[in-house]
């Protein structure tokens, strides 16, 4: 279906990166983005606006101030295009300085300069995609792990927001089954029509929860896992993180302290991201400068989504290490027993009843890999490149809130004198909120917040 283009404004932007390359590509949509082309664009006969869409055609393009560029130009015919309006895309040769003289050679020929993300803002509006589809498209941008871009084209072709609009409809059903016992007096209800609703919403609860259980994958997929090194002077932190690193980052000596800030790098762990970081040793301390290492090693630790205790495994364990490892919490902390390759010492042993425990000796590089294997698995995420999509932030909190009107709507249904009209009321909330994960139900403030951290150009 074409888009009414009355009132609507034609926009460019450059859609290539800044810097050195072999070719620039400056993005025209919108109504008047033929006209434009055929002010510009000198080549062979016909006109742009003469061609069918899919075309391309070599030429220059000549602004007011002459020849600007030997260009490559596409054009497209809505609502054949990334947003479904008549385009053009012109290729120029690389570099900052071309693209932006095309650039502004297009604006002076009336088009508008593209906001951030809106290109792909149209794309949702003319109905080509979704919200969760145009949040794909930003995570396939910025995707830094093939894991992450798999996640993000899964996402893209449709299949989280497949299972968000399955939800929905479920949930309408639910409700619709609900709002038409309105019509019916209590001795007219259907017998089993609300036990029938009550089956529908635990069916719908757990749909929910699957979803939401997505959302540590989808995390880590986005945004990278940040694991905490810890543990007390001289145990062997700095030791593994140039092990895990793979080259001498940070610096060892056998001095107690000589970490006293955190440093950070990351690394690639089964296609997911990991951003991992060695802090200052756990230890009371008279030096200022140690002692503000240590605060914000304990603030890292807290903050992170994974914590790798270190322990000197060829030392008794002591009661600093209880203390230290009494305010951590077992579900998200490994303890590597270092040093296995000299001995372990008796007292050492009894953790592996009770936490997650690898053997390692960072020195040599030993256990390593098994110790990367205990960080995906805590990490709660899967193996392999994944063919499912995932939840964001966003998604999670508004899934929680659906979830909460749900639940409310079970609890009323279960009460000895059921409110049918009270239920169907909390349903009607949740299929709101459901609405807005996928953009059936949108705001122009939802969609400023999701299209501004787009680049310009996408």
């Amino acid at each position: 279906m074409l888009m009414n283009t009355s009132g609507i404004e034609t926009i460019a932007a450059i859609a290539t990166a800044p810097g050195e390359g072999a070719v620039s590509i400056v993005r025209v949509s919108g109504p008047g983005s033929l006209a434009i082309a055929d002010r510009l664009f000198k080549g062979k006969a016909p006109l742009p606006s003469f061609r069918p869409g899919g075309s391309f055609v070599h030429g220059l393009l000549e602004g007011p101030a002459g020849v600007t560029d030997e260009v490559i130009l596409l054009i497209y015919r809505a609502p054949h295009s990334y947003t479904r309006e008549d385009a053009v895309e012109i290729q120029g040769h690389g570099g900052s300085a071309a693209a932006k003289r095309i650039l502004r050679a297009v604006l002076d020929a009336g088009a508008r300069l593209a906001e951030p993300g809106e290109f792909t803002k149209r794309a949702f509006l003319s109905g080509r995609i979704d919200l969760v589809q145009a949040e794909a498209v930003l995570d396939l941008i910025r995707a830094r792990t093939d894991r992450a871009a798999q996640a993000a084209l899964e996402q893209l072709n449709g299949r989280l927001s497949g299972a968000f609009n399955a939800l929905y409809d479920k949930t309408l059903v639910a409700c619709g089954d609900l709002e038409s016992t309105l019509d019916f007096s209590e001795d007219e209800l259907p017998a089993t029509l609300m036990a029938d609703v009550a089956l529908k919403l635990k069916s719908i609860r757990a749909e929910f929860k699957r979803l939401l259980d997505s959302w540590d994958e989808g995390h880590v997929l986005r945004e990278g896992a940040s694991v905490a090194i810890a543990g007390r002077p001289n145990v062997g932190k700095s030791t593994l993180l140039n092990a895990l690193l793979g080259k001498e980052r940070a610096i060892v000596t056998p001095l107690a302290g000589t970490t006293r800030d955190t440093i950070e790098e990351q690394i690639t762990i089964d296609g997911y991201l990991v951003r991992i970081c060695d802090t200052a040793g756990l230890r009371d301390s008279s030096c200022l400068i140690e002692q503000d290492g240590i605060r914000r090693a304990r603030e890292l630790v807290l903050q992170s989504d994974l914590i790798i205790y270190v322990v000197d495994g060829s030392l008794p364990f002591s009661q600093e290490d209880r203390d230290h490892l009494a305010r951590l919490q077992k579900h998200k902390t490994i303890i590597v027993i270092n040093k296995s390759d000299i001995s372990i010492n008796e007292t050492v042993k009894p953790l592996a009843s009770d936490w997650s425990v690898r053997y390692i000796s960072a020195a040599r590089s030993e256990g390593l890999e098994d110790l990367k294997k205990g960080i995906i698995e805590h990490l709660g995420v899967r193996e392999g490149i994944p063919h499912h999509a995932v939840i964001s932030e966003r998604h999670r909190h508004l899934l929680i809130s659906a979830h909460k009107d749900i639940v409310e709507a079970g609890l009323i249904l279960s009460r000895a004198e059921a409110d049918p009209t009270l239920a169907a009321s909390r349903l009607r909330m949740a299929l709101e909120t459901l609405g807005t994960v996928t953009g059936r139900i949108y705001h122009e403030e939802l969609l400023n917040n999701i299209f501004s951290r787009f680049c310009i150009g996408k």
